[in-house]
């Protein structure tokens, strides 16, 4: 139940508390992921459990706004405590673990949660970055989930279609931002192996994590996938995830360039300044995908790529875990298709086809 104190909130106008429910088994991670959420006053810790079961009868008693969670636990661990939540009490899941769990972490996303952060430390950058991730997440209305499968769809079976064997001179460009790593799984899977030209990614990822996250992400497509390195030459049939201590941009000889971020950039690594390169270098050869996800990081840079004359698609609403930054881009009108995401990747092999 709300306190008179958040309904009076509410009825003022002023934004309403998030209530937090902290799920880990070690006392220490749990004060301190406390200690970092009340620096903000508009944020209230509700109630602590320590595993997964216990996170489950108390998501249906205190009702949280947003649930921070833990992989490894006793009793009942982070991921399969998320499938039970999401196929229960659909609640706004934050996977809050270690980097040395974020291959494990990314299997808790492909079973609903919204979002990963590494546990955060007592720096005042921490802080900020943490709360800012808990109040933005508590506000996505998620959705209950068929036990073992995604709101979404299950990916489809990839695609053998004859004639993708040589270099079209075209380039996928992706962009993906918070909620998108399932979006990016089921679209890798339905690509063909041999497939004939570049994919380049962009994922809004904390830093540390893009090893876990490209290592899931293999397990799914059939392409080689690697993390970008600074000066390579793109070839058809690699997957390029950028990393996210740095922005991803390609030069004027089709090579990777690699920048480092700027204290104030918001997003990393930039979806925007991916996309603008790409409409650059490769005009109307290329093919601009935007996903699921918050923010506004992307529309720019597909909309470079719409008028540079190149094919331009979004994740439809009904499909998206969020509807923002593939909405933004919509409304703009720089979109050429809007198609679920289980479509998007065989639209991808249709158009490189013709």
């Amino acid at each position: 139940m709300r306190t008179r104190t958040e309904k009076t909130c509410m009825r003022k106008s002023c934004k309403e508390i998030v209530r937090v429910l902290i799920v880990d088994d070690s006392a220490l991670a749990r004060a301190m992921v406390k200690s970092n959420l009340l620096m903000d006053k508009q944020i209230k810790v509700i109630g602590e459990a320590t595993n997964g079961r216990e996170a489950i009868e108390k998501i249906r008693d205190l009702k949280p706004d947003i649930v921070t969670m833990d992989i490894e636990m006793p009793v009942m661990n982070g991921i399969e405590a998320i499938e039970h939540i999401m196929a229960t009490d659909a609640v706004p899941i934050l996977v809050v673990t270690t980097h040395d769990d974020a291959h494990t972490a990314y299997t808790a996303v492909s079973k609903g949660a919204l979002d990963l952060l590494p546990k955060p430390d007592m720096s005042l950058d921490s802080a900020h970055e943490f709360i800012k991730k808990v109040k933005l997440l508590s506000q996505v209305k998620v959705i209950t989930h068929i036990r073992g499968k995604r709101a979404v769809q299950k990916p489809p079976e990839p695609l053998r279609p004859l004639g993708l064997v040589k270099d079209t001179g075209r380039i996928i460009a992706i962009a993906s931002p918070t909620g998108g790593p399932h979006a990016l799984s089921t679209i890798l899977s339905s690509l063909p192996e041999k497939f004939p030209c570049p994919v380049v990614i962009t994922q809004h990822i904390p830093d540390g994590f893009v090893k876990g996250l490209a290592d899931w992400l293999s397990n799914a497509s059939n392409l080689h996938l690697t993390v970008a390195e600074h000066g390579q030459l793109l070839e058809p049939g690699i997957v390029y995830l950028s990393p996210s201590e740095q922005h991803m941009e390609l030069g004027s000889a089709k090579r990777i360039s690699l920048i480092e971020r700027a204290p104030g950039d918001i997003y990393h690594p930039s979806c925007d300044l991916l996309l603008s390169s790409v409409a650059r270098v490769y005009g109307n050869k290329s093919v601009g995908v935007i996903l699921t996800g918050m923010g506004n990081d992307g529309a720019a840079g597909i909309t470079a790529i719409h008028k540079a004359g190149g094919i331009t698609i979004a994740q439809n609403e009904a499909t998206s875990v969020i509807f923002g930054m593939n909405r933004i881009a919509i409304e703009v009108g720089s979109i050429s298709r809007v198609l679920p995401i289980r479509d998007i990747g065989s639209e991808v092999v249709r158009l490189l086809s013709i």
